[in-house]
This record gives structure tokens, C-alpha cells and sequence, in this order.
């Protein structure tokens, strides 16, 4: 031992402290090959086996410092690993319908492929196909309360984009909180008039009662922020004519808090869906045209998967909701 600690002397790379595994590993093996001490004796202070100090020494003088390169022991097969076939059949879709993982999940489910989300969303990230989303600096937190057919209904309206033969077209938009059952339907005018004839339509199509809705505070829908203050009588001011023909059909009507789109959330996030999966991909060259791709769009998306129906469409959660419960229709 005292022999040992006298050799160590001449040891250069004793005298400071290893940056990395390889280092680590010449520290050790370097004065065995020059022979300035013997491997029984650095086995005495050695931290591993002898077994493990004959290996790296062997391993030196077989191929030098790369011999001593730790190297990954990660298998290169995995006897659970996806298919060639199935990567490629997630990425297909991935790119053909630009959906989530989950909802991918639930189209390969039906053809016959059973895998994780989780195993799709790792595949859709290696590939690069993912999504940046931006930063947001503000997260609202809204508690959840499970809803029943036709309890609450949300409405918006979105600018459909460009011009159309030099007009400009609105989509109004209502989609059902509980089944999120969805309707649309263009005009030409954003105005009262075309809020009341979308809420009588969607009115005379439903085949559930609709007690509630709600809305932002547009002009058509509204008048709370801006006709109220102009009041002559504010206790008593003018009804909004889209309030009255709710009151007469004993439906109630909510209002969002200014500037908190995320109150009207559902029917945001199905307007962009819209835009990315309809409206980025097709040219409409009349009035006509874009009523007729719409209403196909509108039938294609309540058939579509969504997580937030644990993979069910909204037609599936309507008919469930219909056989659940029978909706008594009121006077």
C-alpha cells in the first residue's frame, strides 16, 4: 500500500478531478500500461471489480482510447417495437388529416390497430410534424359541470375569408356543449335580422329543446354595451329584437364577458378547425358553391372523432343522449 501511494506521485492525472467517464477510465488504466504500478494493487483502492479494471486495460491496448468511450447499451430492437407498417400508416394520416394523436388513435382503432396515443404522439414528434403552439402568458382555470342535451348552445359568427364574386359572406356557427352536435349556415349580411333567421332555422332542424345559449357581445346578438348606455331611460332600456324573439320562445340568452373568447370556447375552437381543415383547402367560386361545401363539411365534422367525446362523434353522442333520455318538449 505504501508503495502504492508512492507512485501515485508521479501520476499526473491524480492530481485533479475527472471531467467525464472517459477521463475517469484513462486515470486508471494509463499507469498500469506504462507500468508504473502494478493491477493488483490498483485493484486495493479501485472502486469497481478486478474484472471490470482487466476489461478497460484489455479494451486499451486492443483499440487505444476508443476502447475506452462508453457506449450506449440501448438494444437495438425491441421485440414490442411498432411496426414499419403502422408508423408508416400514423404518419399517412397525420399528414392527410392533420388530427391529434388521440384522434388518430381512434381511426387506426377502427382498422383494426390497436396502439397507445401516446406511442402515435412520440412517432408524429420524431418525424417532425408537430404543432408549435405559441406561449400563452394567461391561463384561465373553469370548472367543468356536465351538461344534458340541448342545455346549453353556443353561437358565433366567423368571416368566411377572401371575397366571393366581390361580396363578402358570414358563417354562423351553433354547436351543442354536451354533444357538441354542430350546425352552420351562411349570409350575406351580419345584422339581427340574419342572427334571428339562424336561431329560428337552427330552432325548426334540432331534434332536442334548446334552453339556453350563449354568446359575445356583437351588435347582432346585443345591444347590452352599447344601446343600454345610450338609453334615454336606462332602467328601462330598449330590448334587443334577438332577446325578444329568445323570450318568446322561452329560450334564456348568455351573454361572454367582454373580451374573454375563451368563455365561447367550444365554438372557437371548432372555427378553427374550420379554417385549417376547410377553408385553407377549397375555392369557392359562387354563393351556391360555398353553401353546398359547406353543408358537406358540416355533415363530415359531426362524424369526426373528438377527444373531448372520448373518441365518440357528436351523431353518436346525439343518438346517445335521444336514447338515454327522452327531451319532453315544452309549449
Amino acid at each position: 500500500m505504501a508503495v502504492f501511494i508512492e507512485r501515485c506521485k508521479y501520476m499526473d492525472m491524480c492530481t485533479k478531478l475527472s471531467n467525464n467517464v472517459l477521463e475517469e477510465r484513462l486515470r486508471w488504466v494509463l499507469p498500469i500500461v506504462n507500468k508504473q504500478i502494478k493491477l493488483v494493487d490498483t485493484v486495493k483502492v479501485f472502486y469497481g471489480s478486478q474484472r471490470t479494471l482487466e476489461r478497460w486495460v484489455s479494451n486499451y491496448k486492443k483499440r487505444g482510447v476508443d476502447g475506452l468511450t462508453p457506449k450506449s447499451t440501448k438494444p437495438h430492437s425491441h421485440p414490442k417495437e411498432t411496426s414499419i407498417r403502422v408508423k408508416e400508416r400514423i404518419i399517412e394520416l397525420r399528414k392527410e388529416t392533420r388530427l391529434c394523436a388521440r384522434k388518430i388513435n381512434y381511426k387506426i382503432i377502427k382498422e383494426g390497430i390497436n396502439i397507445d396515443s401516446r406511442t402515435i404522439g412520440k412517432i408524429i414528434k420524431q418525424e417532425g410534424l408537430t404543432r408549435k403552439y405559441r406561449v400563452r402568458k394567461i391561463k384561465y382555470k373553469y370548472i367543468k359541470v356536465p351538461l344534458s342535451l340541448g342545455e346549453l348552445v353556443e353561437i358565433d359568427v366567423k368571416y368566411v375569408p377572401g371575397n366571393i364574386n366581390g361580396k363578402k359572406y358570414y358563417q354562423f356557427t351553433a354547436i351543442d356543449c354536451a354533444s357538441r352536435w354542430r350546425y352552420l349556415k351562411v349570409y350575406e349580411n351580419y345584422d339581427n335580422y340574419s342572427a334571428i333567421c339562424f336561431l329560428k332555422e337552427l330552432l325548426s332542424i334540432t331534434s332536442f329543446r334548446i334552453r339556453s345559449i350563449k354568446t359575445d357581445n356583437g351588435s347582432c346578438f346585443t345591444n347590452r354595451y352599447t344601446g343600454y348606455q345610450k338609453s334615454i331611460d336606462p332602467l328601462n332600456p330598449r330590448i334587443h329584437d334577438f332577446d325578444l324573439f329568445c323570450m318568446k320562445n322561452n329560450i334564456i340568452h348568455y351573454l361572454i364577458d367582454p373580451g374573454k373568447p375563451a368563455q365561447n370556447g367550444k365554438v372557437e375552437r371548432s372555427h378553427r378547425t374550420d379554417q385549417e381543415h376547410f377553408y385553407d383547402i377549397n375555392i369557392f367560386t359562387s354563393l351556391f358553391d360555398l353553401e353546398t361545401k359547406i353543408r358537406q363539411w358540416n355533415d363530415r365534422y359531426n362524424d369526426l372523432e373528438h377527444c373531448a367525446l372520448n373518441g365518440k362523434t357528436p351523431n353518436e353522442m346525439l343518438s346517445f343522449y335521444q336514447l338515454k333520455k327522452p327531451t319532453n318538449v315544452c309549449a
